[in-house]
């Protein structure tokens, strides 16, 4: 055990200083397989963003019911109470007329405009939010029951953009794995193709390794060392471009919340994340110079 140990850590030491000893060359095929598993990560955390951001989005949920404009105002509150005490009923928020346009003058901008209206346009509004145990049936089920309440005039719900939006990341999501799988194979002929020219470069060496008795594995070990030096530093450097983006949009995310007045923030990779970008690298690494190894070493015997 001793001696297996010492001799992977001979090829490990190895293979890191045949990598270091072309700085240029080696330098170009980390940055290529980094950039190649940053790209899937960056656009993975992208999606995570996009679904935390619309998880605030809870009153898309919400049933707004206007109301006749015969209905009094206690009336109208009073339909409120009677609503919240159903079960699939979580809230109502009672908006009146007159609060409705104070807050309409307030956001749009035409206070002067309306201050010339003879009459309060606006009715009394209740907002309705359903149930966290409802189901798309019995929504529908809700939006019909209140539109046909004696006192309700129209039922408005904005629901079905959040749909498109999230059945759009579903797809992004599985767009992502496509392209992952893809740009791993990538990797994989990268990796392949370099431990092949290396291959070919100690062909003298490798047939003199087996004259004198060694195995195929013996041989094929410090290229699978140099499979996984390339894989490690393309993963670590994979995350360190990922990383410095997010450094570069933090400014412009600041002054997006400060404008909105909201405090909104970029959810960076996680540990298990990162530490499955690098597990990837290493992993793809591995597969590209086992598959060339194995192909190209039982071309090379000893003369």
């Amino acid at each position: 055990m001793a001696a297996w140990l010492t001799g992977h850590a001979s090829s490990s030491i190895g293979a890191l200083g045949r990598i270091a000893r072309h700085p240029l060359s080696s330098f170009m095929i980390i940055l290529v397989i980094a950039v190649t598993l940053a790209l899937p990560a960056a656009i993975n955390l992208v999606v995570k963003n996009a679904r935390t951001l619309s998880a605030g989005w809870d009153n898309a949920l919400d049933f707004a019911v206007f109301l006749k404009l015969t209905v009094a105002e206690d009336e109208a509150a009073a339909l409120g109470r009677l609503l919240e005490q159903r079960a699939d009923i979580d809230a109502v928020q009672f908006v009146s007329s007159t609060q409705a346009l104070i807050d309409f003058r307030e956001q749009s901008g035409f206070g002067a405009a309306l201050d010339q209206l003879p009459d309060n346009p606006l009715p009394h509004t209740l907002v309705v939010r359903p149930g966290p145990g409802n189901t798309s049936a019995s929504l529908v089920l809700l939006q019909e029951e209140l539109a046909n309440l004696p006192e309700a005039e129209y039922v408005q719900v904005d629901t079905e953009w959040v749909q498109r939006f999230h059945a759009i990341l579903d797809i992004v999501r599985q767009a992502i794995a496509i392209g992952a799988a893809l740009l791993g194979i990538a990797i994989v002929v990268i990796i392949g193709n370099t431990i092949r020219l290396d291959i070919e470069n100690r062909r003298e060496e490798i047939e003199v390794t087996k004259l004198i008795g060694a195995s195929n594995a013996f041989v094929r070990r410090p290229f699978l060392w140099s499979g996984f030096w390339y894989g490690l530093l393309g993963g670590l450097l994979a995350l360190g471009l990922v990383w410095y983006g997010l450094y570069l949009l933090g400014g412009p995310v600041a002054r997006l919340a400060g404008l909105y007045q909201g405090n909104v923030s970029i959810t960076s990779m996680s540990l298990v994340e990162a530490a499955a970008v690098v597990a990837i690298g290493v992993v793809l690494g591995l597969a590209g110079s086992w598959l060339t190894t194995a192909r190209h070493m039982r071309r090379i015997e000893p003369r």
